[in-house]
């Protein structure tokens, strides 16, 4: 029962996150003005990227997509009715709009991406750099697909370091004998609020200096 429980929630959490960037990639290819094509992409590689790279990296099959394929079916029928829901109430959608949903993906796929390794019995860091990468890489993907230089990369504020930080909060709650659920509901709802809390504060990251 209890691994039935916890294959549950890790499921529900897939479900929320890849959804959470979904969304984040809908409102960019929305800004961009791209079409039913173009959001149907930019959407697909921000909600899929950071989990088939981990998959592939672990050599995991099926993907979450492939086994799942519904969520494609979903993906695409919403993507085609936010075209016309956009189009006729002419809303008007800023860049904060996109880093909500973000932050909520960027705090569940990296407690996720964490998980998964470590009950594959992977070593420590190599759970933690997998859970950073399913964290950043659909942000990635979706800023490359709309012509941009990825914001994980060059906006200076916390995001990367805030993925990577909360897999190894996940991998040390791991080791205080606490129920698996609340293990990543935490990891996932502080590293969530601290994405929060650099947006809303402004947090950056020194930059490179060349004299």
């Amino acid at each position: 029962m209890l691994n039935l429980s916890m294959h549950s929630v890790q499921f529900s959490i897939e479900i929320v996150a890849t959804f959470a960037f979904a969304l984040s990639g809908l409102i960019a290819g929305i800004r961009k003005k791209m079409d039913v094509v173009g959001l149907c992409i930019v959407s697909g590689v921000s909600a899929f990227g950071g989990g088939t790279l981990r998959d592939i990296l672990l050599d995991r099959r099926p993907f979450f997509w492939v086994s799942h394929s519904v969520w494609l079916w979903g993906l695409i029928a919403t993507c085609i009715l936010a075209m016309i829901f956009m189009r006729e109430r002419h809303i008007s959608i800023t860049e904060k709009a996109i880093q909500i949903p973000d932050a909520l993906g960027l705090g569940l796929f990296a407690a996720l991406g964490t998980q998964i390794p470590l009950d594959l019995g992977m070593p420590a860091i190599v759970a933690a750099l997998m859970g950073m990468m399913t964290a950043v890489f659909g942000g990635v993907l979706r800023d490359i697909c709309c012509n941009e230089i990825p914001k994980a990369f060059n906006d200076h504020q916390p995001y990367a370091v805030l993925a990577f930080l909360g897999s190894w909060l996940l991998i040390g709650l791991s080791e205080l004998n606490l129920p698996g659920w609340l293990v990543l509901f935490l990891s996932a709802s502080i590293t969530t609020l601290l994405r929060g809390l650099a947006i809303q504060f402004k947090w950056q990251l020194p930059s490179a200096k060349i004299t």
